[in-house]
């Protein structure tokens, strides 16, 4: 099945002479959640701006299911829709007015079945007929979000959507775009909650100082980044790693009770039969062992600082 968004050799360069992107390569599935990741400056929203016309490409091309955005843009458009980091509305109108508007800016006929079960699915009913300067940060998020579905569009992006939302709001949130993924919706999210990508990003791409970094399915990237630790907890605590454990780079923690040994999430089963070996050779008991791994944070992080 070919991509609902391909991107090819896109660059931005501003008349400042900033690369805000360089050379970008990107397919979006048809149908997945695609989380984009990267800290502040890295291009996100100038991405999410080209792919949305918004902001005019220096070089490449960038469709959208088969539509040009920039010789087709009428028809690339009407597939997207945006929800921005920016809080800005008529403050004066009201919910339904403001999204019922903005289904009619993409030349789509009035349908009051269409915006109530919008508005239905976001907790938003009730609210229908107040003025958006009344309702609280997260409700006017949630009204960006139904904006952006009044027109039916085929790919949603989200950015920095739960930004300002308090953790119950944010569940809710979470909970309509899943069942928007379930319509067939396409969603790319850029979000600086990492744990909120990990739980529902079907793959993950990083991009830093206008470069993609490394995009592949979460549970790949988990698995082919990360790291897990194996703990031991010991019979008797330790004032220093024995001499002859000292080729499997072991650290003491919780004062000389445990010690841990960090190794690649793919497994080392090999290295770990060694250090079970070595171990018992040099007279170390433990009670207890346990296992982590390393957060997609942590594999993020660890990315970014690769790339400087």
């Amino acid at each position: 099945m070919p991509p609902v968004i391909s991107i090819s050799k896109l660059s931005k360069t501003y008349a400042s002479g900033f690369e805000a992107l360089k050379d970008i390569d990107l397919e979006i599935h048809r149908g997945e959640i695609f989380g984009l990741l990267g800290p502040n400056g890295a291009g996100k929203t100038t991405l999410i701006n080209i792919v949305c016309g918004i902001v005019t490409p220096s070089a490449g091309t960038v469709t959208v299911d088969g539509h040009d955005i920039v010789r087709d843009w009428r028809a690339a458009r009407a597939m997207i829709g945006l929800v921005p980091q920016e809080l800005t509305n008529n403050a004066f109108d009201s919910v339904w007015g403001t999204v019922s508007f903005s289904r009619g800016l993409f030349g789509k006929p009035p349908d009051a079945a269409r915006i109530e079960k919008v508005l239905r699915e976001l907790s938003l009913w009730d609210k229908k007929d107040a003025r958006v300067m009344m309702l609280s940060g997260g409700m006017k998020r949630r009204m960006l979000i139904a904006k952006a579905l009044a027109h039916d569009p085929q790919v949603l992006f989200l950015d920095e959507p739960t930004a300002g939302v308090d953790v119950e709001l944010r569940q809710d949130m979470w909970q309509a775009v899943r069942a928007l993924r379930e319509t067939g919706v396409t969603i790319i999210l850029t979000t600086h909650y990492i744990e909120e990508a990990e739980l529902m990003a079907d793959r993950i791409g990083v991009i830093n100082r206008g470069e993609i970094v490394v995009v592949d399915d979460k549970a790949a990237l988990m698995h082919k980044l990360g790291r897990k630790q194996l703990t031991l907890q010991l019979n008797v605590p330790l004032d220093a790693v024995p001499p002859a454990l000292a080729a499997h780079r072991l650290a003491l923690a919780a004062g000389g009770s445990e010690l841990v040994y960090t190794y690649a999430a793919q497994g080392e089963r090999i290295g770990i039969s060694e250090l079970l070996r070595d171990l018992a050779g040099a007279g170390v008991g433990f009670k207890d062992l346990h296992t982590t791994q390393s957060s997609l944070e942590e594999i993020f992080v660890d990315l970014v600082r690769q790339d400087q």
